[in-house]
């Protein structure tokens, strides 16, 4: 089998490519704006997907993971993102459409529900996305399903929750070990530290990656059946590190870190654990414990 990872060099992106490499051939296609991960057995192509449609080779299957995941920076830099995560999204559709894939899975986010009223969330809640990152995944969805429809593409589109472990370079725990690093004596939490979401380990998606075989046009979430809030991935990460500071917040508003923050997520699993029996080895909290230790002990 030969495989097309978009956005290889990144975070989650890398530790599929360390797992394909054993199963096929594997194509990695990134702009290294982010990632520089590197996996000597898999070839690397050096591509900005907003700008151009690179030629693949027939048949293969397709992880769209590429992207701009610091939804903060999506309230300010609407534009680039825009680029970055949309126009990038049409252009994979286009490849996979001249290049007769196999298959695409899309990697979307829990963020295209918004500040959702049911909890948990299922995938026919409705989709009200408070950042341009959850509106551009958004719209990265409906491009994949028109391309699905109309040519016959199959696309498997996975609304992440969370995902952690190790070499994660971005979120609330690099975060919080990256500030207790420079003064152990105070921690800055963003927002009220009530925030509650779920989470789910890397090793845990990859499980689900490895499984997947796109047929039609299907939708799953993908997380955990419980969840964690800020103040305890504070008191987890605090623990590890054998450190007590003092916490100081910083509320943007209504409880939130940033503009566009979801406050509380907790996704509905029930489908892709009846239709593919996948579900999370380890629990949101089991999942942040694991990634301290990785990210501190690396």
């Amino acid at each position: 089998m030969e495989y097309i990872v978009t956005g290889g060099a990144g975070y989650i992106g890398g530790h599929l490519v360390d797992e394909l490499v054993g199963l096929g051939v594997v194509n990695v296609i990134d702009d290294f704006s982010s990632g520089s991960y590197i996996n000597k057995k898999a070839t690397y192509l050096k591509s900005d997907l907003a700008k151009e449609t690179p030629k693949i080779p027939s048949g293969c299957l397709i992880y769209h993971l590429a992207a701009d995941h610091d939804v903060k920076e999506s309230m300010n830099q609407i534009k680039e993102h825009f680029e970055r995560d949309v126009k990038a999204t049409l252009n994979v559709a286009e490849m996979a459409r001249m290049h007769d894939a196999d298959g695409i899975i899309f990697a979307s986010s829990s963020t295209v529900y918004g500040e959702a009223e049911k909890m948990p969330t299922p995938e026919s809640a409705a989709l009200k996305p408070i950042s341009y990152y959850g509106l551009y995944k958004l719209l990265g969805e409906q491009i994949l399903e028109f391309y699905s429809r109309n040519y016959a593409i199959n696309v498997t589109v996975l609304r992440l929750a969370n995902v952690i472990g190790g070499r994660m370079s971005h979120g609330v725990i690099v975060d919080f070990i990256k500030k207790l690093r420079n003064n152990s004596r105070k921690l800055e939490i963003l927002g009220n530290g009530h925030q509650k979401k779920s989470y789910v380990h890397i090793n845990d998606l990859i499980e689900l990656f490895l499984a997947l075989k796109p047929m039609g046009f299907k939708v799953y979430n993908v997380g955990n059946k419980d969840w964690v809030n800020v103040l305890r991935i504070a008191e987890i990460v605090e623990e590890a590190m054998g450190v007590h500071p003092d916490h100081v917040f910083m509320d943007f508003k209504e409880g939130r870190g940033w503009e566009g923050d979801v406050r509380f997520m907790l996704l509905d699993i029930s489908l892709i654990e009846n239709e593919l029996g996948w579900k999370p080895s380890l629990s949101s909290e089991e999942a942040v414990k694991r990634a301290v230790n990785e990210l501190i002990n690396k």
